[in-house]
């Protein structure tokens, strides 16, 4: 697998790990991380907030939480 080709990597979850450690790696990837968590893990909705607006939110959280899981795992490689 070379790491240039982009469907081998999709197949392959380490190198995909590693794939995110690399872009969320210093500061300036910790501070976008710490940004998205802030807009969507940390986000509270209203009890009125409409049922399209729950099922949205929770959804963003989950892909921050996919990529923060990732990134974790991408750094545990090194």
């Amino acid at each position: 697998m070379t790491a240039r080709d982009p469907s081998q990597a999709a197949s392959d979850p380490e190198a995909i790990a590693r794939v995110f450690a690399r872009c969320f790696k210093g500061r300036d990837g910790e501070r976008a991380l710490t940004f998205l968590r802030r807009l969507t893990v940390e986000r509270c909705l209203p009890a009125t907030a409409p049922a399209e607006e729950l099922r949205d939110a929770e959804g963003q959280r989950r892909l921050v939480k996919l990529i923060e899981t990732l990134v974790q795992r991408g750094n545990e490689d090194e």
